[in-house]
């Protein structure tokens, strides 16, 4: 009885065993043929968004609808270290009124910028504004101000038209156009929709599908004689 026990029980072992190992087997093949996407797309997908790629922003079209009351609300955030008040002292950071159009790093009643804001160059135009509030370390790495950036492009089009009101600068970047592919589109349909549709046979429009039946009737040919009266169908 112990022997065919041992032998019932060494039966069930090995073929828990086979079952462990085909399973293992079977997961290896399935994941090999496992169809994975590229590392890089062979070419871009509307509508589909790299992983970790943040979403494009045309500034034209966020400073158009920017709001300086709202602006100047979100700059709450900044008062502890600046003012955009006309004449305004320096403090922690440099008095920000009439920035937008100044040198980056420069004047500001000599205030002491870092070497790396100063040696930036150029000037503070909308995109560099719209940058430089994003995040201020990735726009000037080394700089000594340490806020973190405002992440919304709402806010920064918002302090944006804030600071243009504080000192003015030149007028916003127009939105940009619709793609030339879209335009065409949509100007091809508003085409075929508005086609004023001209007699058919029977009275029916010459562009609907009758029109497409009466084109592929038989004609009569001209200079044929009729079968009545030999007369040209030419008239």
């Amino acid at each position: 009885m112990q022997d065919r026990f041992n032998t019932v029980a060494g039966w069930v072992l090995f073929s828990g065993i086979v079952a462990l190992g085909l399973n293992a087997v079977s997961e290896r093949v399935f994941d090999a043929n496992k169809p994975e996407r590229p590392e890089k797309m062979g070419y871009p997908i509307e509508g589909v968004v790299e992983p970790g790629a943040a979403p494009t922003v045309d500034l034209g079209t966020v400073l158009a609808a920017a709001d300086p009351a709202a602006g100047q609300k979100v700059f709450q955030k900044c008062s502890s270290c600046h003012n955009a008040d006309q004449g305004g002292a320096n403090a922690i950071g440099p008095n920000l009124y009439a920035t937008v159009g100044a040198p980056i790093g420069k004047g500001k009643n000599g205030f002491a910028f870092s070497s790396a804001l100063s040696g930036k160059g150029g000037t503070w135009t909308y995109e560099n504004l719209f940058d430089w509030l994003k995040s201020p370390a990735a726009f000037a790495p080394g700089t000594k101000m340490t806020f973190a950036g405002l992440s919304s492009p709402v806010d920064r089009a918002n302090v944006i038209a804030y600071l243009k009101q504080q000192g003015g600068g030149p007028p916003f970047p127009p939105p940009a156009a619709p793609a030339a592919g879209a335009a065409k589109s949509d100007k091809a349909g508003a085409t075929t929709a508005n086609a004023a549709p001209g007699p058919g046979p029977s009275g029916t429009p010459a562009n609907g599908p009758e029109a497409a039946g009466a084109a592929a009737q038989p004609q009569p040919v001209a200079g044929k004689a009729s079968a009545t009266g030999g007369q040209s169908q030419t008239h």
